[in-house]
């Protein structure tokens, strides 16, 4: 049996196990489900937990600018870039316990198996669970990893506020000394790693329905955000007639079916989701001054995402219910496509365990869309059922996620050695 063989077959999925229900018990909800906001004292409690479970296997703990924080194994040659492999901590605010926290584990359990079993391959293992990917708190997501891939700039990311006021740069120097007391080692610089894994749920039905414990990740889908504000005059609702109205609710309505139209031109593969959206003054018998809404909009195709981009400010330009718009983009992520030779290697890890291997398009963002960008990068699915998260209903089959954590901790061993 080879090291890559032995890494996975000989992982404690009983232990690994326990680690997740551990974990689901930090930020934990009643009846069900957790809340770990970015940089929030939950979330910052999960990165110590993470960081314990380092030292106690004899680790090196190091954390970096943004709080990314990271485990080190050493290997036989410390001079080589060492094999990344993990995912994130914080979560939505009402959410289930694996989205992320799964990948983080997993790594963990890699990293346990190789200290355990004494394999002791060239490279060396580092574990992250990466800042602020959900951005449920701090707007746009995948912080930590974007700033590490060099996508995103320090001070972009630290300016941000979020809808209490308080700011990400504040809460981020609280995170760091917090750290720095419980002696984690401070790492302020990237590096470039070997290669980056990430293991996460699904977050959609395929893997469920095909029967499958696990599926090649081949992509990630690009995503646009927008930020939309139209503006009408705010009147009484009993005395202004139709023909006087400049309702910014009626102007929101007619716009939103626009962009609607345009983005369903492209077939089943767009996303298109309006996931807030607001009126002002809000009172019942006021016309709306102004309508603010978001659109989160998601394709396979770069060409795709850039012909609506231009639809979209074409559509804004114009006045609707005689409504001024004004359409301003918060993020944009390209789609990425994973390297050819490590879906090969994860598939060929993944097929001792499970037969014709599916291969898929994430439709969420994770991580790795951003350290695609500086490394070989791959990820591996494991099923939720129904397709459910960033919910408290988010549930994942243990025999399923301990088979994923096998493949990770295989297709690890392969690209260590």
């Amino acid at each position: 049996m080879s090291d890559r063989q032995r890494l996975g077959q000989s992982l404690d999925g009983g232990r690994f196990w326990d680690d997740v229900q551990t974990l689901s018990k930090i930020g934990a909800l009643e009846p069900k489900g957790i809340c770990r906001l970015a940089l929030d004292d939950q979330d910052n409690l999960a990165r110590l937990w993470l960081a314990e479970q380092g030292k106690s296997l004899g680790c090196s703990v190091h954390y970096d600018a943004l709080g990314n924080v990271f485990l080190r194994l050493e290997g036989q040659d410390p001079s080589l870039a060492p094999l990344l492999i993990g995912s994130h901590l914080d979560s939505q605010p009402r959410a289930g316990a694996h989205d992320g926290a799964l990948g983080v584990l997993a790594g963990l359990a890699t990293l346990r198996t190789l200290i355990e079993e004494g394999i002791n391959l060239r490279r060396s293992l580092e574990i992250v669970a990466w800042t602020n990917e959900e951005g449920a708190r701090f707007s746009p997501g995948a912080s930590g990893s974007s700033w590490f891939a060099g996508q995103r700039d320090y001070h972009s990311i630290v300016d941000a506020i979020d809808a209490n006021g308080r700011d990400f740069g504040h809460d981020l120097k609280n995170c760091l000394a917090l750290l720095d007391a419980h002696g984690l080692d401070y790492r302020p610089d990237p590096f470039v790693p070997h290669a980056f894994l990430e293991m996460h749920i699904e977050q959609g039905p395929m893997l469920e329905t095909l029967g499958k414990p696990v599926g090649v990740v081949s992509g990630i889908q690009g995503v646009n955000w927008y930020e939309i504000t139209v503006e009408g005059q705010a009147n009484h609702a009993g005395t202004t007639p139709r023909s006087a109205r400049r309702d910014a609710f009626d102007g929101a309505h007619e716009l939103i079916a626009a962009f609607k139209a345009a983005a369903y031109e492209h077939g089943d593969a767009l996303r298109f989701t309006i996931g807030k959206f607001a009126l002002w003054p809000d009172s019942v018998n006021t016309i709306a001054q102004r309508a603010t809404f978001t659109i989160d909009l998601r394709h396979p195709s770069q060409s795709v995402l850039e012909i609506l981009d231009a639809r979209f400010h074409e559509l804004a330009e114009r006045q609707w219910s005689g409504c001024e718009v004004r359409l301003a983009v918060s993020s944009r992520v390209a789609p990425v496509t994973f390297p050819k030779s490590l879906i090969d290697v994860l598939r060929e890890s993944a097929s001792e365990y499970c037969s014709n291997v599916p291969e898929l398009v994430s439709g969420a963002f994770h991580d790795a869309i951003h350290l695609v960008h500086v490394c070989p990068t791959v990820m591996l699915f494991t099923p939720c059922r129904a397709g459910i998260s960033h919910h408290p209903d988010e549930h994942i089959e243990r025999e399923d996620a301990v088979i994923a954590a096998r493949v990770l901790a295989e297709t690890a061993g392969q690209l260590l050695d």
